[in-house]
């Protein structure tokens, strides 16, 4: 047991996965992540090769690269950072390559950048990674683990995005439980898949699919990824198996088996709306809290199945979803629960690093949407 920050606990996490490969550039505020990381290859603690690159694209380049050829491979970023990379982000979901990366979530540009938000992350969720977001410090080291068993799964075979909230999780000191290496290893075997025959001194061009096949190769690639939903809560059981800890798969659940409303939440602001629902609880209203874990692929039959009856719903937002007049969570929820009568209201708090708090008076807001799931 130590007590590290964010960003510590991801290095933590890719110091137990044992990558071949990592490429790094720094960005606030994932970078004291990748100075941990070459600490940690600096004192003989990790055998990787870490590149230095020029920026963002060539980050993610090298990784897609070196897992083509058979490498487990790591990077991270965050806001523009991230923004830079989206060329050959997409290359990577494109061509199927179990690159597993963290994203520190972070305002995108003016006004306010260097402060917390999930307008960066949300701004790629279409490009076909896998997203999965976390609560505390401890859930991003167990969350990196379950990230290389879900990327490398030869049924899956999709680069995956641990992201947590910058500044809230990247510099927040908190107990985190590191495993034994062993026990690492029992959980995440190496890589098997073999690799597509790249070699540096033989050059090959090297394409997934030919011109006249890119419908079947999406119709395969949105397979992997509804087969994912799947993969995640097996994931997620087998952990607590190895490690006596769970996060629920693709939801958690807080207080819900009774519940006449329901709280739904995503990332840092989770902590606080568990204390809220606690509170609510005191006075007698029946509260519970869904966390949503994967933001993509997005869980809906689970939300469904968990929201169906209830009275009214509370999403909390830390985006805006421009057009939708509400944030992306709330828009997916809605379209997963379309046709129920159920009132919900969408409370975006929290950008740019303003603090989600309580007990706060209510108010009338223009930020605060209403409607039926209809």
């Amino acid at each position: 047991m130590r007590v590290c920050d964010g960003n510590l606990a991801a290095a933590y996490g890719v110091l137990l996965a044992k990558p071949d490969i990592v490429a790094i550039y720094p960005i606030t505020p994932q970078t004291s992540l990748i100075e941990r990381i070459t600490e940690f290859k600096a004192e003989g603690l990790l055998d990787a090769e870490i590149l230095e690159v020029e920026g963002e694209i060539s980050a993610m380049g090298s990784v897609v690269g070196a897992a083509a050829a058979g490498a487990r491979v790591f990077t991270s970023s965050s806001s523009m950072g991230l923004n830079f990379m989206y060329d050959t982000y997409l290359m990577a979901a494109y061509f199927r390559q179990p690159v597993v990366m963290v994203n520190a979530n972070r305002e995108n540009p003016a006004p306010s950048t260097v402060s917390a938000s999930e307008q960066d992350i949300m701004s790629v969720t279409e490009s076909g990674w896998i997203h999965l977001h976390v609560e505390d410090c401890q859930e991003i080291l167990d969350s990196i683990l379950m990230a290389y068993r879900l990327a490398e799964d030869p049924e899956i075979l999709i680069p995956v995005s641990v992201c947590y909230d910058g500044f809230y999780l990247s510099y927040l000191q908190e107990p985190v439980e590191i495993p034994p290496q062993e026990l690492a290893e029992e959980f995440l075997p190496r890589r098997t898949r073999p690799a597509l025959g790249l070699d540096p001194p033989r050059y090959i061009s090297w394409r997934p699919v030919r011109d006249e096949e890119p419908a079947e190769y999406r119709m395969r690639q949105q397979q992997a990824y509804e087969k994912a939903k799947e993969k995640i809560e097996q994931i997620d059981r087998e952990f607590y198996q190895v490690f006596g800890r769970t996060h629920g798969g693709l939801v958690e659940e807080y207080r819900m088996d009774d519940a006449d409303i329901a709280l739904v939440s995503l990332g840092s602001h989770t902590g606080t709306a568990r204390v809220a629902v606690d509170r609510k609880r005191e006075t007698g209203v029946r509260v519970g809290l869904v966390k949503v874990r994967s933001f993509r692929p997005f869980p809906r039959e689970r939300l469904f199945s968990l929201l169906k009856d209830k009275q009214a719903i509370g999403v909390l937002d830390r985006s805006v979803c421009f057009g939708w007049r509400g944030g992306h969570l709330y828009r997916d929820l809605m379209t997963s629960l379309y046709g129920l009568d159920i009132p919900m209201a969408d409370f975006i708090g929290g950008l740019a690093g303003h603090d989600i708090t309580i007990p706060l008076p209510f108010r009338e807001h223009p930020w605060v949407i209403r409607s039926p799931c209809q």
